[in-house]
């Protein structure tokens, strides 16, 4: 009997210390990932920043506008853009959770008229060859130029005049919804974007 009791703590003991070590394995990989990780996603938001702002000769990143909003779980960050110290546009981060598969997060370009430039998908988890179709330049064109004060940003079933994406009718509808909210922040907060410039 003694012996079976003794296999018994010897597993406990194996699976205990390798829980140990794999816990710290983990973390300090996780530690040496934290820093390449946040650059990755700054860099990927630097190049999104020139993709959707009209042409800037400020640095958007340093004159961010953090806005709590409650349509957001977090702060809703906004990048104002400069050129000769003039107020041309901001990118406003738009998200929302109502996408096919959750969350859906652009970044939407608008000049100082409201005016949308363009849009970047930074974050998305919808079906591949449907949903992702979001990012297709047929999808995003139908929102260039337009200004959601007199277009319609919803999908044609909605009453709106926006083709939905073939086969995945919820992610339009979401990503018309992340632009709107974009645009309503934008609205909301542009006299404090313009004075944002550090």
């Amino acid at each position: 009997m003694s012996k079976k009791k003794d296999t018994f703590l010897n597993m406990v003991v194996s699976l205990f210390v390798i829980t140990i070590v794999a816990g710290f394995s983990l973390g300090f990989v996780n530690d040496l990932t934290v820093g390449p990780k946040a650059k990755a996603k700054l860099e990927k938001k630097v190049n999104a920043l020139k993709l959707v702002l009209p042409t800037f000769d400020n640095n958007p990143v340093d004159d961010i506008l953090l806005v709590q909003s409650e349509l957001a779980k977090d702060s809703i960050e906004m990048y104002p853009a400069f050129s000769e110290n003039k107020f041309v546009g901001a990118a406003v981060i738009g998200s929302t959770e109502k996408g096919f598969s959750g969350l859906i997060k652009i970044m939407v370009g608008f000049n100082e008229g409201g005016n949308i430039k363009n849009i970047e998908v930074l974050e998305q988890k919808e079906t591949p060859g449907l949903g992702t179709k979001m990012k297709d330049e047929k999808f995003l064109a139908q929102f260039r130029e337009k200004n959601p004060s007199n277009f319609n940003i919803k999908v044609t079933k909605d009453g709106g005049e926006i083709d939905a994406l073939t086969g995945a009718t919820i992610t339009s509808r979401a990503f018309g919804e992340a632009v709107q909210m974009a645009y309503d922040e934008f609205v909301d907060n542009k006299d404090s974007l313009k004075k944002s410039k550090k």
